[in-house]
This record gives structure tokens, sequence and C-alpha cells, in this order.
């Protein structure tokens, strides 16, 4: 695939080392005002580094925009004259629309919107994708890209509000998870390394059951609940404090202030 990287910052740095250490490129283009900032780029073969966006649409089929949201309107006026039909154009910018970017450069390219996660960094993002009905016509490219920096999933574009929130705030929520496991390590007797270890590995092993089996996690937790026994005891504890309750309401939340920030840049 020849793909150019529009605006490599942190994101656009981590989806390069993804497509690079996955060998999913013949060429990449990555563009950046200062190019001295990717000089841990420069000695790879078919990876090309430049400030010319124009240059880096011109040698590549597909071109990713990673760009700071208030700086895409003006890039996208800029590369517009060079979109050719067999381009396809993925957005990883949040809260800017299929539709804004329609208006720009125009109904008639192929668009796509995807919402990665941090742990693209890793390799393990949960990428939501969706894209205009030309973009729809080469989705299973941005499904290419995306799965070989973790997990893609195709859904309207009227879900990536919410996607957001599970999915990419989903790592906050998570982490402080966690965190919260970490401290109760620690007051059980571990320190503070040994607890940040088993939280994290254990959180990873729960992940990996469900998605290895494709179980729902009340048959997993089924399996280490036994009657009158410790982890149910601690589970029921739990939910009288408000676990699942406070999950969800603090996603609902979120979800809310989403809205409101999208409704006052209307």
């Amino acid at each position: 695939m020849k793909i150019a990287i529009i605006g490599t910052g942190n994101l656009g740095k981590s989806i390069a080392k993804g497509l690079i250490n996955t060998k999913a490129i013949s060429s990449l283009y990555l563009t950046k005002r200062n190019i001295a900032a990717l000089k841990e780029f420069e000695a790879i073969d078919n990876v090309f580094l430049t400030s010319n966006n124009t240059e880096a649409v011109q040698n590549s089929d597909i071109i990713l925009l990673a760009v700071q949201p208030a700086h895409l309107t003006k890039i996208l006026a800029e590369i517009k004259p060079e979109l050719k039909s067999h381009h396809l154009v993925i957005s990883t910018i949040t809260g800017f629309s299929i539709a804004k970017i329609e208006e720009i450069i125009g109904v008639e390219n192929s668009i796509i919107r995807a919402m990665p996660n941090t742990a693209i960094a890793v390799g393990k993002s949960m990428t939501c994708l969706c894209g205009n009905s030309k973009g729809l016509e080469k989705i299973s490219t941005a499904e290419t890209i995306f799965n070989k920096l973790g997990t893609s999933i195709i859904i309207p574009e009227s879900q990536m509000q919410a996607a957001t929130v599970v999915c990419a705030s989903g790592i906050a929520f998570w982490m402080r998870m966690i965190r919260a496991t970490t401290q109760a390590a620690i007051q059980l007797g571990f320190d503070a390394y040994e607890a940040q270890e088993l939280a994290m590995h254990t959180c990873e092993g729960a992940s990996s059951l469900l998605i290895t089996n494709g179980n729902h996690p009340e048959q997993e937790i089924d399996k280490v609940t036994t009657p009158k026994g410790c982890t149910i005891e601690g589970l029921n504890e739990m939910e009288h404090q408000g676990l699942s309750s406070s999950l969800i309401q603090g996603m609902v939340a979120s979800y809310q202030k989403i809205n409101t920030i999208k409704s006052e840049q209307l």
C-alpha cells in the first residue's frame, strides 16, 4: 500500500511504526512542518519525510489525516486539487464529521473516519470505522490497516460519539480500574511494583479469556465463584458499593459531555 500520513504527531508516529513493523507499506510518506522531529524514520527503506503535503498526496493512494482539528480545514483545501478517484481519505480527527469533510473536498471522494485509541502505540487499538458511500466501497482497505494495529469494527457514523467514550475515554476508565486494583494489592501486602504487575496482567488475562473463548463475562465469573467463597463475597460487596452503576453512570456522563462539546462547536 502507498500511504501518506498527513500530520505525523504522536498518533501519526504510532500508526507509522505499526505499518512499518507489519510490512504493510510499499511506500510511506510522513509529513510534518518540522521534519527534524521525524528523524527516527529517516533511514527506513521506502519511508519519505516531507513538509510538503501536496507531494505526499501525489505519491500515495491512501491519505491518512492525523492533524490537529484546528488545522484540518486548511489542509483539506490544500490537498483537494490533488485528490483523484483512486485516493482513499481516512480522517482520525475526533468530532470532524464526514459531511464537513465532504463540504471541503467534495462528495465524490472516498472518505472514512477512523477512531483509534492510544493503545495503537502497542498494536492493541480498538478502532471504529465509518464512511460515506464511496468510502464504504473501500472500507476493507481501512480494516486491513487498522487490523494491523489492533482490532477494527465498522459502525454507523451516528455511533462515533459513543464509540469515543467506550474506546478512547475507555482507556482512562480501565487505567483507573487497574490503579484501584493496584492500591488494593498494596494494602493486602504486596509492594508497589508487584501490585501493578498483578493488576496489569490479571486485567490482560481477563480480556484475553473473553477474546479467545467468546464467552459472556458472567460465564468466566462463574468459573471462579464458589458457594460461600471469597470471590462472590468480594463481588457482592463491590456491587453494594455501586461498582457497575458507577461505571455506567460515568460513561453516560462522558457521553453527555461529548455531545455538549459538539453542540457548542456547531
